[in-house]
Protein backbone atom coordinates (compact mmCIF):
# COMPACT_ATOMS: atom_id res chain seq x y z
CA UNK A 1 0.00 0.00 0.00
CA UNK A 2 1.69 3.45 -0.71
CA UNK A 3 -0.12 6.43 0.38
CA UNK A 4 0.32 10.12 -0.79
CA UNK A 5 -0.51 12.83 1.72
CA UNK A 6 -0.52 16.83 0.95
CA UNK A 7 -0.65 19.97 2.98
CA UNK A 8 -0.10 23.63 3.28
CA UNK A 9 -3.02 24.46 1.04
CA UNK A 10 -5.24 27.48 1.98
CA UNK A 11 -6.92 30.88 1.47
CA UNK A 12 -4.18 33.64 0.61
CA UNK A 13 -4.57 36.74 -1.02
CA UNK A 14 -3.47 38.38 -4.22
CA UNK A 15 0.45 38.06 -4.32
CA UNK A 16 0.93 35.74 -1.56
CA UNK A 17 3.03 32.22 -0.83
CA UNK A 18 1.71 28.93 0.26
CA UNK A 19 4.11 26.24 -0.08
CA UNK A 20 2.52 23.21 -0.71
CA UNK A 21 4.34 19.45 0.76
CA UNK A 22 3.24 15.59 -0.32
CA UNK A 23 4.98 12.92 1.44
CA UNK A 24 4.59 9.03 -0.16
CA UNK A 25 4.75 6.73 2.45
CA UNK A 26 4.39 2.83 2.15
CA UNK A 27 6.35 0.37 0.48
CA UNK A 28 8.68 1.93 -1.82
CA UNK A 29 11.11 0.75 -3.96
CA UNK A 30 12.23 3.85 -6.24
CA UNK A 31 10.19 7.31 -7.45
CA UNK A 32 11.42 8.32 -11.12
CA UNK A 33 8.46 11.26 -11.21
CA UNK A 34 6.95 13.66 -8.85
CA UNK A 35 4.55 16.63 -9.82
CA UNK A 36 1.93 18.76 -9.26
CA UNK A 37 -1.33 18.95 -11.12
CA UNK A 38 -4.48 21.38 -10.43
CA UNK A 39 -8.10 21.12 -11.34
CA UNK A 40 -9.99 24.52 -11.33
CA UNK A 41 -13.87 23.91 -10.91
CA UNK A 42 -15.54 22.66 -14.34
CA UNK A 43 -11.80 22.04 -15.94
CA UNK A 44 -9.81 19.43 -16.47
CA UNK A 45 -6.92 18.29 -14.32
CA UNK A 46 -3.82 20.04 -15.92
CA UNK A 47 0.09 19.47 -14.89
CA UNK A 48 1.77 22.45 -13.15
CA UNK A 49 4.95 21.21 -12.52
CA UNK A 50 6.93 17.96 -12.63
CA UNK A 51 10.54 17.18 -11.64
CA UNK A 52 12.42 13.74 -12.42
CA UNK A 53 14.42 11.35 -10.50
CA UNK A 54 17.57 13.72 -11.94
CA UNK A 55 16.29 17.13 -10.80
CA UNK A 56 15.35 18.13 -14.00
CA UNK A 57 12.26 20.59 -13.67
CA UNK A 58 9.24 21.64 -16.35
CA UNK A 59 6.34 23.84 -15.67
CA UNK A 60 3.48 25.00 -17.32
CA UNK A 61 4.29 28.40 -18.79
CA UNK A 62 1.70 30.35 -16.53
CA UNK A 63 3.21 29.71 -13.04
CA UNK A 64 7.26 29.92 -14.84
CA UNK A 65 8.96 32.32 -12.41
CA UNK A 66 6.45 32.11 -9.70
CA UNK A 67 6.08 28.70 -8.83
CA UNK A 68 9.12 26.69 -7.55
CA UNK A 69 9.12 22.37 -7.49
CA UNK A 70 11.58 20.37 -5.30
CA UNK A 71 11.98 16.87 -4.22
CA UNK A 72 13.44 15.43 -0.80
CA UNK A 73 14.64 12.09 -2.07
CA UNK A 74 15.27 10.70 1.44
CA UNK A 75 12.29 11.78 2.61
CA UNK A 76 9.86 11.07 -0.44
CA UNK A 77 8.54 14.03 -0.43
CA UNK A 78 7.97 16.70 -2.86
CA UNK A 79 7.29 20.05 -2.47
CA UNK A 80 5.58 23.13 -4.72
CA UNK A 81 6.84 26.67 -3.65
CA UNK A 82 4.23 28.96 -4.93
CA UNK A 83 4.66 33.08 -4.61
CA UNK A 84 2.48 35.87 -6.23
CA UNK A 85 -0.07 33.94 -6.30
CA UNK A 86 -3.01 35.36 -8.69
CA UNK A 87 -6.70 34.77 -8.26
CA UNK A 88 -6.60 32.39 -11.82
CA UNK A 89 -4.44 29.77 -9.60
CA UNK A 90 -7.25 28.94 -7.28
CA UNK A 91 -7.85 25.18 -8.16
CA UNK A 92 -7.26 21.83 -6.32
CA UNK A 93 -3.90 20.68 -6.66
CA UNK A 94 -2.83 17.20 -6.22
CA UNK A 95 0.60 15.74 -6.31
CA UNK A 96 1.63 12.59 -8.61
CA UNK A 97 4.12 10.39 -8.09
CA UNK A 98 5.47 7.58 -10.57
CA UNK A 99 7.38 4.77 -8.91
CA UNK A 100 7.92 1.00 -8.15
CA UNK A 101 6.80 -1.15 -4.89
CA UNK A 102 9.56 -3.68 -5.53
CA UNK A 103 12.75 -3.95 -7.35
CA UNK A 104 12.58 -4.83 -11.11
CA UNK A 105 8.28 -4.20 -10.76
CA UNK A 106 6.48 -1.79 -13.17
CA UNK A 107 5.98 1.93 -12.48
CA UNK A 108 2.60 3.10 -11.95
CA UNK A 109 1.04 6.26 -11.07
CA UNK A 110 -0.05 7.83 -7.50
CA UNK A 111 -2.19 10.31 -7.05
CA UNK A 112 -2.27 12.64 -3.47
CA UNK A 113 -6.30 13.04 -1.93
CA UNK A 114 -6.07 17.24 -3.33
CA UNK A 115 -5.32 20.40 -1.48
CA UNK A 116 -7.64 23.60 -1.84
CA UNK A 117 -5.86 26.52 -2.98
CA UNK A 118 -7.59 29.63 -2.81
CA UNK A 119 -6.34 32.83 -3.88
CA UNK A 120 -8.82 35.98 -2.96
CA UNK A 121 -9.06 39.41 -1.73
Amino acid sequence: QVQLVESGGGLVQPGGSLRLSCAASGSIFNIYGMGWYRQATGKQRDLVAGVTSGGFTNYVDSVKGRFTISRDSAKNTVYLQMNSLKPEDTAVYYCNMILSRVSGGSANDYWGQGTQVTVSS
